[in-house]
């Protein structure tokens, strides 16, 4: 989901930024009335930071990520995992990949935004955890990342091919089939434990009720 550098121009890059930084500003107020959710903001930009190391692979005009958005999502909430994303991304680009920090408000809006879209629509937690449930979140999350990425490239300074863009698009599919796995299992230990209180601060609350 990175768009590289040298393939958009300044002032996009700038309206980029301001956007980003009004989307985390307009939530910051929720965030910053309820302490426990900065300990889950600490845990999901470190969750995150870790899985973007964990595999990354040049796709075409971007990079498949193993990004872990809906166990993140899912078990640390909306809020944390929104800017979780924007400070993983940033901890990325000062530790990892200096060159990533051009263009971070764009990278951080290619994941923000389909968050934003799944958690006011399909962003309830099912009440039963089921394959074909969580399928369905991770198959429209990344639909909506493969689309802002699409969306830059046909900002971009230099010429995209459809047929490359789908063919990034494409290599998210095995993200779709495999995360879930990897979500459910998370979620069914998380529930199956009878964790100390303080260790019940760090996870989302819906994880008790479900």
């Amino acid at each position: 989901m990175h768009i590289e550098p040298g393939l958009l121009a300044q002032t996009k890059i700038l309206a980029a930024n301001g956007v980003a930084a009004a989307v985390l500003a307009s939530h910051a107020p929720a965030l910053l009335r309820r302490p426990v959710l900065w300990l889950r903001t600490l845990l999901a930009t470190v969750f995150f930071t870790l899985f973007m190391q964990m595999f990354h692979l040049q796709v075409g005009p971007s990079e498949l990520h193993f990004v872990g958005a809906m166990p993140i999502y899912l078990t640390l909430g909306y809020l944390p995992t929104l800017f979780g994303f924007a400070a993983g991304l940033l901890l990325q680009g000062l530790v990892f990949e200096p060159q990533d920090l051009l263009h971070l408000g764009v990278n951080s809006l290619s994941l923000m935004v389909p968050l934003m879209a799944l958690h006011a629509t399909l962003g309830r937690r099912p009440q039963a955890l089921t394959v074909a449930r969580v399928l369905r979140l991770d198959a429209v999350y990344y639909a909506g990342v493969t689309l802002m990425v699409g969306f830059w490239l046909s900002m971009a300074e230099i010429r995209t091919p459809l047929s490359d863009w789908l063919w990034f698009a494409s290599s998210y599919l095995s993200l779709v089939v495999l995360e879930p796995m990897f979500t459910l299992s998370v979620l069914t230990g998380l529930q199956r434990l009878n964790p100390p209180a303080w260790l019940r601060l760090c996870f989302d609350e819906r994880l008790s009720r479900a």
